[in-house]
């Protein structure tokens, strides 16, 4: 009983210590980027990989019970969460950006008020 004890709490320390790793790279990620969507688009797959490892290292030192559902459950709602959040704040900046053509290849995705209504 007691390996599996230590089989455990080295399998939940391993993946939360991944989970601080990815956050870490998040974090460079985000600083070094120097354009906006860049740095979203860091620290949002960084958020959603590392709550997962971190989370997932919990409920198995936890064990399970109602408190692992419930972090399962705020990892499921933060998988949801993070990726809509980044898209709206990612459509956000095209759409008010008037230099994206400058800092990024949209390929022709950047239009100007006129291009999107023809009759006006």
């Amino acid at each position: 009983m007691t390996a599996l004890l230590w089989i455990r709490f080295i399998a939940g320390t391993a993946l939360i210590i991944c989970g601080i790793i990815v956050f870490g790279i998040e974090l460079f990620g985000v600083f070094k980027f120097g354009y906006v969507l860049n740095r979203m688009h860091a620290a949002a797959m960084g958020d959603t990989f590392g709550i997962a490892l971190s989370m997932l290292g919990l409920v198995i030192l936890c064990g399970l019970n109602f408190t692992s559902l419930k972090m399962m459950l705020v990892v499921m709602f933060l998988w949801f969460a993070s990726p809509v959040a980044s898209h709206m704040l990612a459509r956000f900046e095209v759409a008010t950006n008037e230099e994206l053509d400058r800092m990024c290849d949209t390929g022709g995705l950047a239009r100007t008020a006129e291009d999107r209504d023809p009759e006006s």
